[in-house]
């Protein structure tokens, strides 16, 4: 009994040094990803040509995904976090050191694929990781535990974004960025002095092709969360705050505050969704299934249809994004918030890091093709063709939602280490 509550507090440790390394490597790619974004389009960067410097860092998410959870699984969360945090430091102190001359397209997509592959497995670390403190069988409690991770994770990202237009402001972009990387390295840092033993089991047998999920519900779910994270990503990513920029005149603190207001909410919203989103209860309990993600996702399309709507009728372009924004941001928080528990419960307990580095491979080809879209359609027809694209893809994420199941109670039981593949 000793031996057991040593070891959960143990886990319990080190599971709040991974959230912290990873909040803070959060905190830094959204600011870094604000500074590149104003940067670069100041400079005299078309929207589509802006979308193209996020090109690589969502490719590289993708594969990051899908080799890191093998990599966590052969080798342990422990190795892919410091890998995350290192890898982070050097995309950041790439552009911070950098001659102007080098600040071309190409060396800027070299940085921001890195930037992706730190992000990403600094990530599915922290995520992973969930199963080490959560108690055997507790859905509910996996429920809260990944809300409040997810929606702090948001959060933060938010204060990214305002951080980013402030750095941008107050002291440049290089120099910017030398401030995150110290920031990121201050984490890596303490994360490698405090942590004692492993994060988790490892299993030197794991193989590759285990990545690709046999299992239907995690598959059905992935192809949602293409969608779902497309439907966002379209509109939100460069149309937005371009739009904001240069038709409505906002300055870059203006865009960047009010972007940072909107995930610091948006990330409170996910990490409250248990309180919100409850399948009304039945005798095996009241937790989210495959039928409320795709509620969810039916309610989602009616903002961005709505907003598109609002604009082409000549109504106040300013209201009609503050309103719609903060509606499509609650209703999406949900969403995804009901995901992120979904994969979890899904998940096979003897692969749960590569179930997730499949999931979330499938959330980056969906911010993929939101982005590389995003400046397209800005560039083609204006914010409204980013708005329908969206609706489009919400839908399309609700279409695969209904095939989608509910968690069967019976085969809830779960190995607390989770990760043993």
């Amino acid at each position: 009994m000793a031996e057991a509550a040593a070891k959960a507090r143990g886990d319990l440790r080190n599971y709040a040094l991974v959230t912290g390394a990873y909040w803070t490597d959060t905190l830094a790619d959204g600011a870094s990803r604000m500074l590149v974004l104003f940067y670069f389009y100041e400079l005299g960067y078309s929207p589509f040509e802006v979308a193209m410097l996020f090109l690589f860092y969502e490719v590289f998410g993708i594969i990051t995904n899908l080799v890191g959870g093998f990599l966590a699984a052969r080798f342990g969360l422990k190795a892919t976090l410091f890998m995350g945090l290192s890898i982070q430091i050097l995309a950041l102190s790439m552009l911070g050191l950098a001659p102007d001359a080098w600040l071309v397209v190409p060396y800027v997509m070299a940085a921001q694929a890195l930037s992706g592959i730190a992000k990403d497995l600094t990530k599915m670390s922290s995520k992973s990781a969930v199963k080490l403190v959560v108690p055997e069988g507790s859905e509910s409690s996996l429920y809260r535990w990944v809300a409040i991770l997810t929606g702090s994770k948001n959060a933060l990202k938010g204060v990214g974004f305002f951080l980013g237009g402030l750095l941008l402001t107050v002291v440049g972009f290089q120099t910017g960025m030398l401030i995150l990387a110290a920031m990121v390295m201050i984490a890596l840092v303490t994360t490698a002095i405090l942590m004692h033993g492993g994060l988790g089991k490892t299993d030197a047998k794991a193989k590759f092709r285990h990545m690709f999920s046999n299992n239907r519900a995690v598959n059905m779910l992935a192809a949602a969360r293409v969608f779902l994270f497309a439907s966002r990503d379209v509109w939100f990513v460069v149309g937005l705050p371009v739009y904001l920029r240069s038709v409505l005149g906002w300055s870059f603190w203006e865009v960047g505050t009010f972007l940072a207001i909107w995930v610091i909410g948006y990330g409170i919203v996910q990490a409250s969704a248990p309180r919100f989103v409850r399948q009304r209860a039945e005798s095996d309990g009241s937790e989210p299934d495959g039928a409320t993600a795709r509620w969810l996702a039916f309610l989602l399309a009616v903002f961005p249809t709505a907003i598109a709507i609002a604009l082409t009728a000549d109504f106040d372009p300013t209201t009609v994004l503050v309103v719609g924004l903060i509606a499509f941001g609650f209703v999406f928080a949900l969403n995804s918030a009901v995901h992120s528990y979904l994969i979890l419960s899904y998940a096979d307990d003897e692969k749960v890091a590569m179930n997730v580095g499949f999931y979330y491979m499938a959330n980056a080809g969906g911010r993929l093709m939101g982005t590389v879209l995003s400046g397209l359609l800005y560039q083609w027809e204006g914010l409204t063709a980013c708005l329908w694209a969206s609706a489009i893809f919400v839908l399309a994420a609700a279409v695969i939602s209904s095939f989608l199941p509910a968690r069967p109670r019976e085969t809830v039981a779960r190995q607390p280490a989770g990760l043993s593949a």
